[in-house]
C-alpha cells in the first residue's frame, strides 16, 4: 500500500462461540498464538493500515488470556444483535472520535487462512477501483473480508442484524468487485471444523 492511503482494518471478534462446545473461539490455539492473535498479526503486517478489534461476548476472558495492550479495542455492547452491530460499532467509533479514513476493511477473527497476502490483494484491487466494494467470493454470495470506501460509512453505521454487510453488498452489485480467495475464506464456526483445520496445518 502507498503511505498516503488511510485505511482501517476492523477485525470482528464479538461473537459468543455458541456452536463451539463451550469453548471461547477467539482464544483457541492457532500456530504459535490464538485464532484472534493470528488475525491481529496478519492485519498488523499490512502496511499503512490501522487495526481495530471489536469485542463483545467473553470480552473479559479474551483480554485476560491475551496481551492486547497494544491493540485498539472497540467494545460492542450490542453484540447479541449480531455481526452487523459489530461492524456498526467499529465505524461508529471512527465517527465518535472524528478519525478520518478513506476506507475500511472488515475481516473476521475466525478465518485463520486469511493472511496478510490476501488482505494486501484486496487493498491492491481497491487502490485501482476506489469507487467499488471489494469483497470475497463465496459459493452463493459475496462477503467479508471486504473493503468499503468512506461513502458507505453512514450505511455501515446502521447495521444491526446478524447478516453483516451482505445487504449493502447485495444492494450495490453494480459497484461490486469479487475476489476469489482460493479456499482462504473457510471460517471456524463449529468445533469439528476447528479440529479438522488443526490436522491440516
Amino acid at each position: 500500500m502507498q503511505k498516503n492511503q488511510n485505511i482501517a482494518i476492523i477485525i470482528l471478534a464479538a461473537g459468543s462461540s455458541s456452536r463451539m462446545n463451550e469453548h471461547v473461539k477467539q482464544i483457541l490455539p492457532w500456530k504459535q498464538t490464538t485464532l484472534l492473535g493470528n488475525a491481529i498479526a496478519q492485519a498488523n503486517a499490512v502496511k499503512y493500515a490501522d487495526v481495530y478489534v471489536v469485542l463483545g461476548a467473553h470480552k473479559e476472558i479474551i483480554q485476560r488470556n491475551m496481551q492486547l495492550e497494544k491493540t485498539s479495542i472497540i467494545f460492542n455492547e450490542n453484540w447479541k444483535d449480531g455481526i452487523g452491530s459489530s461492524i456498526a460499532s467499529g465505524v461508529n467509533h471512527f465517527s465518535t472520535y472524528k478519525i478520518n479514513y478513506d476506507a475500511v476493511l472488515v475481516s473476521l477473527a475466525d478465518q485463520p487462512l486469511v493472511d496478510t497476502n490476501y488482505l494486501n490483494l484486496l487493498l491492491t484491487k481497491w487502490q485501482s477501483n476506489r469507487n467499488k466494494i471489494i469483497a470475497t467470493k463465496y459459493a452463493n454470495h459475496a462477503g467479508v473480508p471486504a473493503i468499503f470506501n468512506k461513502n458507505y460509512f453512514s450505511t455501515l453505521q446502521t447495521l444491526n442484524k446478524d447478516i453483516g454487510a451482505k445487504e449493502i453488498i447485495s444492494a450495490n452489485l453494480k459497484k461490486l468487485m469479487v475476489i476469489n480467495p482460493n479456499g482462504k475464506e473457510i471460517d471456524i464456526d463449529l468445533w469439528e471444523t476447528y479440529q479438522k483445520m488443526l490436522q491440516k496445518k
